[in-house]
């Protein structure tokens, strides 16, 4: 069909996998907030404010009704959080956190996707990783977020401008929710590029070109499971491969 439509092909096929990480993103976004409180927006003013963020960036409505199913499954009891940790190749230190109602399901997939790239789940690794909240967002000035925090009372361990533009700050989870609000209350159309409680690697990985692209298998393998909530992992990797 020739070189235009390869090019045109390629375009779409990236749009799509861009499209497809926002929008797991928000999910993830509105699962937290769900769980913050009571997983109904109207009696949850967080995750009312986090589904009109989504809305507003066109996130599909099924996105978000799959969200909060899954935190109202957690509350109900039928759908429970699993955790699991292992190596991937170039023992790449790995978490996979899932949300299922079926356990030997979830660890299979799991298992599986890790043993066809030569990693192995079942060795703890959690204590390479730190639990931390982390925010990342433009359109307003680090100056601003720091008197936002101060004047709430609010500690935080970090507080920078990165060379994007972007104002990050690491703070400890158990401020997510206060940071968040506070933030919100300096100025309510404040959109968030990243917001979660999320663990953080103390070292990084370099990984081969063989095990970087078997890396790169597992972690699309895993993505696919509707059951794999989060994936966190230590591997050093190139930019645009980053998550």
């Amino acid at each position: 069909m020739g070189r235009a439509h390869e090019v045109r092909a390629a375009s779409m096929a990236k749009t799509a996998a861009m499209k497809s990480s926002k929008y797991a993103k928000w999910g993830k976004e509105i699962l937290t907030a769900a769980k913050s409180g009571v997983p109904d927006p109207e009696m949850n003013q967080t995750l009312k404010r986090t589904i009109e963020r989504a809305k507003k960036d066109q996130c599909p409505a099924d996105v978000i009704k799959r969200a909060i199913a899954k935190a109202q499954g957690l509350n109900s009891g039928a759908t429970k959080e699993i955790n699991y940790e292992g190596y991937g190749p170039g023992k790449v230190a790995m978490i996979v956190e899932c949300l299922t109602d079926n356990n030997n399901r979830t660890y299979t997939e799991v298992r599986t996707a890790f043993s066809k790239t030569g990693g192995a789940i079942g060795t703890s690794v959690s204590y390479l990783f730190n639990r931390k909240a982390l925010f990342s967002f433009e359109g307003m000035t680090e100056d601003e977020a720091m008197e936002a925090l101060l004047e709430a009372g609010l500690d935080f361990e970090e507080l920078e401008t990165d060379e994007d533009g972007f104002v990050n700050i690491t703070a400890q989870p158990s401020d997510f929710e206060a940071i968040k609000n506070a933030l919100l209350e300096a100025k309510p159309e404040l959109e968030f590029d990243n917001a979660a409680v999320e663990m953080v690697p103390s070292n990084y990985v370099d990984l081969d070109e063989e095990h970087l692209a078997k890396f790169q298998r597992l972690l699309e393998a895993l993505r696919e499971f509707d059951d794999v909530n989060e994936i966190y992992h230590n591997a050093r990797l190139p930019e645009d491969e980053e998550e």
